[in-house]
């Protein structure tokens, strides 16, 4: 079993609370990168190219480490990505244009070893069917919880359950940010078990 440690690269105190639950031994570290679609890229692109960039970034200040990279787009049925609205108004444009509609989530998913740059990636959809929702509901939910920061304008982990009709997908976990079930397939792949992990952790106890 590898000895390498794990770094989430995300300040989302919403990821590293899914990793937790993983009870996997991990550090957390910001990465800065540059989130601006490419011209032509697919949703499912941007997300991999996100994820990826995310634990590249963060490779040559954390050498010896497998660091886990995850970025999340939305896509209208139309093709149009929702990306961070980073505002109320924009905010409300997106859930206007969600509302009554299914909306897909498409979460990049990168685990890279930082040592070598050998990296293995997923992307996860999910799809949201959205309720049909008045101006009033949307300013509603948006002064409750301001997901400015949040692809699509809402928090699952949240209030913003209250949007939705219905859901289809594996892994409700991707639409809070990190894939969870996808994470412990690249994890297996690298002879890394949770569960095993965590009885050893237990039986120390």
């Amino acid at each position: 079993m590898t000895t390498k440690p794990l770094l989430l690269a995300s300040s989302s105190p919403y990821r590293k609370a899914l990793l937790e639950r993983l009870h996997l031994p991990f550090t957390c570290a910001s990465p800065d990168i540059d989130e601006t679609p490419k011209p032509g890229e697919t949703g499912e692109e941007l997300a991999v190219r996100l994820a990826e960039e995310k634990a590249a970034a963060l490779a040559d200040r954390y050498p010896g480490h497998l660091i886990i990279g995850s970025d999340q787009v939305a896509q209208l049925a139309d093709g149009t990505l929702l990306a961070k609205p980073g505002n109320h108004e924009r905010a409300r444009q997106q859930l206007a244009a969600c509302s009554g509609e299914s909306v897909l989530f498409l979460t990049g998913l990168a685990l890279m070893d930082a040592d070598t740059g050998s990296t293995w990636n997923v992307c996860e959809p999910f799809r949201v069917n959205f309720r049909e929702l008045d101006e009033e509901e949307i300013d509603q939910y948006l002064s409750v919880e301001q997901p400015y920061d949040c692809a699509g304008s809402f928090r699952m982990e949240g209030l913003g359950i209250a949007l939705f009709k219905s859901f289809e997908g594996r892994d409700p976990n991707s639409l809070i940010g990190l894939p969870l079930i996808a994470l412990i397939d690249l994890l297996r792949e690298q002879k890394i078990y949770p569960l095993a992990i965590a009885y050893r952790s237990s039986r120390r106890d």
